[in-house]
Order: structure tokens, then sequence, then C-alpha cells
């Protein structure tokens, strides 16, 4: 196994989880578990590229046009498959090398191609099955030094791009031009943009809106919902901008998204259920009179990947400790007119929430 100190007192922790749960058998694909728990992740493409971890050993089924560069980054056993011969003889060595034969639960990567996980899974006939985030969800929970530190340096590029595209909200200006500037902000700082949603007027009103070709209308409120990704660390984080002057009922529903937002900070303790934390912002909102327009959930992790657990919901049942990343971003999206979200990530200390943003959740920020 891999011999630097960090991956293997991972190794260790989910090998305990492992047992904990019942697990016998672990199957990783290229992606954020296995970069968690390797600090680094082969390419990943059409070919069965996976890593087997059992209580005791664990080997990778590894295509032969990626093993001397995964070679140079571990010394876990690589079983090594060609094109011209496909995976099935390799399978077979890796499944003997970490005793599949006696494994009786395996857990397979949720986020694998479904033909890779099959390929695992029929080579298991019998085990009862699970998903790796049992495994691993609970260690991935609370961050180290280094990736708070990884998150914070991501959130500051972002500080910035949001700068950016609030130096171009004004009415003509599209939502794509605005989206395009913050892309070329993440480039120049060495980041890779991960997502945007720029919403103006009544695009605003959907979540998830796909930024498009609208140009912003005078006195068009804007949704500018930006993230990228630093080192392998993603930012996440939604302001509001208005092209012009804003509307009396624009600064009334602002000011109901950032009470619930500070409502939901201070409910956000070490030792509550997630849960808690929605509930205290989706209070403010129905005492409003606007609970029915309060349609997402208040928050998510955020790690090695953009959304991941804690997950802030009205059913969320997981205990808040300290080392927790996640966002508090409750909103208000009226179909037709606008929307209204504000959002912040968080890191959980033992006092509370540190924020990572250093911008304010201004009701008007403007270019006329």
């Amino acid at each position: 196994m891999a011999t630097d100190t960090r991956t293997t007192e991972r190794f260790c922790a989910l090998r305990n989880q492992m047992a904990a749960i019942e697990v016998d058998l672990l199957v990783l694909g290229p992606g954020s578990h296995m970069r968690w728990l390797l600090d680094f992740a082969p390419h990943a493409d059409e070919r069965p590229c996976l890593l087997f971890i059992s209580r005791k050993s664990e080997a990778f089924l590894m295509p032969a046009l990626n093993a001397e560069d995964v070679a140079a980054q571990t010394d876990i056993m690589l079983y090594r498959w060609h094109d011209g011969d496909g995976p099935s003889k390799a399978l077979t060595h890796v499944l003997a090398d970490v005793d599949a034969a006696s494994a009786k639960t395996v857990a397979i990567d949720e986020t694998l191609r479904a033909d890779h996980a099959l390929l695992a899974l029929d080579a298991l006939p019998g085990v009862q099955r699970r998903f790796a985030h049992a495994a691993l969800g609970p260690l991935r929970i609370t961050k180290d030094a280094e990736e708070h530190s990884g998150l914070m340096a991501s959130a500051r590029i972002n500080d910035t791009a949001m700068q950016t595209a609030f130096d171009l909200v004004q009415p003509g200006t599209t939502e794509r031009q605005i989206a395009a500037a913050v892309h070329r902000l993440y480039l120049d700082h060495g980041a890779t943009p991960a997502f945007d949603i720029i919403g103006s007027g009544a695009n605003g009103s959907y979540p998830h809106h796909e930024t498009s070709n609208r140009a912003l209308a005078a006195g068009d409120p804007v949704v500018i919902d930006i993230g990228g990704i630093y080192n392998g660390y993603p930012s996440d984080m939604t302001r509001m901008a208005v092209a012009g002057e804003p509307s009396t009922e624009y600064l009334k529903l602002h000011q109901i998204v950032e009470n619930a937002v500070t409502a939901a900070l201070a409910a956000a303790r070490p030792g509550v259920e997630a849960r808690v934390v929605d509930t205290a912002a989706r209070d403010v909102i129905e005492e409003a009179g606007y609970g029915q327009y309060f349609t997402t959930r208040t928050g998510h992790g955020l790690g090695l990947d953009l959304h991941e657990m804690p997950y802030l919901s009205t059913t969320a049942e997981t205990i808040l400790t300290p080392g927790m990343v996640f966002s508090i971003e409750p909103g208000i999206y009226i179909p037709g007119q606008m929307g209204i979200r504000l959002e912040e990530v968080v890191y959980l200390g033992d006092n509370g929430p540190e924020i990572f943003s250093a911008l304010p959740r201004d009701a008007y920020r403007a270019n006329t």
C-alpha cells in the first residue's frame, strides 16, 4: 500500500469504518472517493479502472495505458490489462489478491459507470450490496486542515470572480456575457470554471436556471451563483445584484432572505441535527408569508465534490460536528417575477460557523 502518512491514516480509518458497518469489500472508481483516499485518481474513460479494498489488502484493476503514471504515485499492486485482451483475466487476479471469495457484503462506488459496476458485481455473485458512501461518507464529512485551507483558497478566488460579475450587471449585458467574464477570471487565477447560474429578472425564479442569452433590463434583479475549482477544491457562492434601481418588492424579499440566512447561521452549532438549520431558515420565510416559494433545501456539504454530505433539508438527521463544511442558501422563487438567493459556505468550528467569503450580502449592487 502507499506509504504516505495521510493515505495510510485514511486507509486505517476506512477499514475501521468498513468493519463497523460490516462491509467486506469496497470497489472504487476514479472519482472523488478515490481522490480523497489516495490524493489522486487515474484518468477515467470507458476502460474499467477499479480499486478493490478488503479488510486486509487492496489492488487495482488497471488499464495498461494508465499503469506507468499510476505506478509513479502509489505502490498498490496493479493488475494491468490491455485493450486487445480485455479486463477479465486481470480481474480474476485482483479478486484473488483481495480474497473476494470470502466477501459477504460489497460496497460499490455510487459514481461508477453502470457497465463498470456490473463488471465487478457479476464477478461477486451472491454478495449483499451497498454504496461506498456508507463507508466513506462519515470519513469525508469532516475536513482536515489541508482541506479547510484548500476550500478557503478556492473561496477567495470566487470572491474576486463575483466582483467581476458585479461590474457587468447593467442594462443590455447578457447573462452569458457575465458568465464568460467569470470563467476568464477563474482561468486567470489558475482555477477551472465549475458552474454558473446567472438568472436575470424572471429567470431568477428558476433555482437551477441555465444561463442564457437574455439581456438584462433596467431594474432586473440578478441571481449570481458561481463556482470554480482550484487545486481540486470547489467554491460556491450566491449573491444578488440589480441592473439599475431596485424595486420596493425586491428590497423586501431580499431582507427576508437575509434574515433567513442570519437565522440559519445562528442555528448552525455542533451537536444539532442538520434539519434544525433548515427549519431556522424556513421558519423565517414562512412567517413572512413566502413559504410556498422556498422550494429548495437550505444547504449541502462541500469538499472534493461540490455537493456532498451533509445535506441540510427538512428531513436531514445528520448531527453537525466541528470540521464540517456546508452551504447555507435559502431563497424565495416567485414564478414569472424574480428569485432571491443568498449563499454562504461555512466551516463549522467549536463555537459556530466560519464564513469563507469576505463579500457582504448587500441588497443593492448595480451599475447604471
